[in-house]
This record gives structure tokens, sequence and C-alpha cells, in this order.
């Protein structure tokens, strides 16, 4: 049994079990504190029985129009707690305050194509890949391209902020403002 609670400014010095995984993108305390400040009921962390820290997702809502979401920044399990559903519960819970609270279109997210376990549990959770960017991760000789994977809210009754095979719609990080 583990608790799923929002996010305190102190559980900054409890993450490290979390945010040493090679797959974790980390940040600076800044960053997370600007969550923190400006988005807390989509920043939550899963928490053991022993108050340990399981995971955490970080998100905010942004855009315009039909443009407006819900954004999953960052959402990471500990390696020990892995394989336990965590990740489905936080995003549910992303999902929901995103839908309730902010009359979101979608949800979104970018990730790592090589990331193929986190790309197939994402398609598991209902996203879908709206386009592929190019060296969206990483300096200029180790960049990796990533999806901009997304998942219809209620309010998009049409499905009007997905597409289909969007793995071959290319963009540049410079055109992430751009929507369609």
């Amino acid at each position: 049994m583990s608790l799923l609670r929002r996010f305190k400014a102190t559980d900054l010095f409890e993450f490290n079990n979390v945010n040493l995984d090679v797959l974790t993108e980390t940040y600076n305390i800044s960053f997370y504190l600007q969550y923190l400040a400006q988005w807390p009921d989509l920043f939550t962390v899963q928490m053991s029985p022993h108050d340990n820290l399981m995971g955490y997702v970080m998100g905010k809502a942004e855009g315009t129009g039909k443009n407006w979401h819900g954004h999953v920044t960052a959402i990471t399990v500990a390696p020990e707690y892995r394989r336990l559903g965590l990740a489905d519960g936080m995003m549910n819970l992303l999902e929901q305050v995103s839908e309730k609270t902010y009359n979101g279109w979608f949800v979104d997210l970018y990730v790592r194509i090589s990331n193929a376990v986190a790309v197939g549990m994402y398609k598991k959770f209902g996203y879908s890949v709206f386009r592929r960017v190019r060296n969206y991760y990483g300096g200029s000789h180790n960049s990796e391209d990533a999806y901009d994977m997304r998942k219809p809210l209620a309010r998009d009754k049409k499905k009007e902020t997905i597409r289909d095979n969007g793995e071959n719609v290319y963009v540049n990080p410079e055109e992430l403002d751009s929507w369609r």
C-alpha cells in the first residue's frame, strides 16, 4: 500500500533514488520549485508505507485555444518500485486534473524514441504519437529524437488534437509552438 500526495519542497531531499536513473531527466532545484509554485496540483509523489519516495510526476497546463492542454514534464519511478502500476496511477491523476481543473483538450509528453518500454507504456495508457521532434534530447554529437505523444481528453469530442501516423510527421524543436 502506498500514498499518492502533492509534492512538497522537502521532497527534493528525498528523491535521489528516483532521479539517479539514466532515463530520468534531472533539473535544477529552481525548476522543481517553479512547478511547485505554479502547478502544485499537477506535481505529485508516490510514497511507500515506510515513507520512502517511490516516484513522482510533474506537469503543467499550457497553450491557447484548442492547444490548451496538460503537459507531463517528468514521470519516473525508482527502479525498485517499477512494474507495480505506480506510473498508471500518477498519470491518471495528472490527466484528471488536466481535464477537470484546467479543462484541457489533451495531455502531452515527450519521450526518447529509443525508450521502447516507455513508448509502449504510454500507448497502453491511451497515448499516440502526434509527431517526431528531431534532435530534441542531448547535444549536437549525441542528440536523439523524441516522440510528442498525446492523449485526448473529454473536451476533444472530435479527436481534433491527435492524428494517425504521427511517427511520420517530423518537426524541429523550434517548431514546437505549432500544434498542427
